[in-house]
């Protein structure tokens, strides 16, 4: 049974800097893509940022050049750096890893950050992070 546990939210000032951890355990990561999602009040949650297991990534257009997802396999942890925060950054952040047999038989490829149906993703509880102007 796969579990993720996210942490490193908070509140910074716009053009400020944060850090997420998401700690992954009991999945085989060639099965999985991870990824990090995030949803504001009354809106969709949208995909952020993802990676493969050969360390390959893709990113939400928005956060390009600012947001950089990494692993630690020894550490079996997930990071998202989040440089020059903006106040539409403001959100709670999710991190997720998708079962992998959810891409590409059906034409659908994990670089388009799809929001995954529940059934192929197993998703951390959550990490606030608020961008004040």
């Amino acid at each position: 049974q796969g579990q993720l546990v996210e942490s490193g939210g908070g509140s910074v000032q716009s053009g400020g800097s944060l850090r997420l951890s998401c700690r992954v355990s009991g999945i085989n990561y060639n099965r999985y893509v991870l990824g990090w999602f995030r949803q504001a009040p009354g809106k969709e949650r949208e995909g952020v940022a993802a990676i493969d297991s050969d360390g390959n990534t893709s990113y939400l257009d928005s956060v390009k050049g600012r947001f950089t997802i990494s692993q630690d396999n020894a550490k079996s942890t997930l990071y998202l750096q989040m440089n020059s925060l903006k106040p539409e950054d403001t959100s709670m952040y999710y991190c997720a890893a998708v079962r992998s047999n959810f891409y590409y038989k059906g034409g659908t490829y994990w670089e388009q950050l799809v929001l995954p149906p529940d059934d192929f993703a197993i998703w951390g509880q959550g990490t606030q992070v608020t961008v004040s102007s």
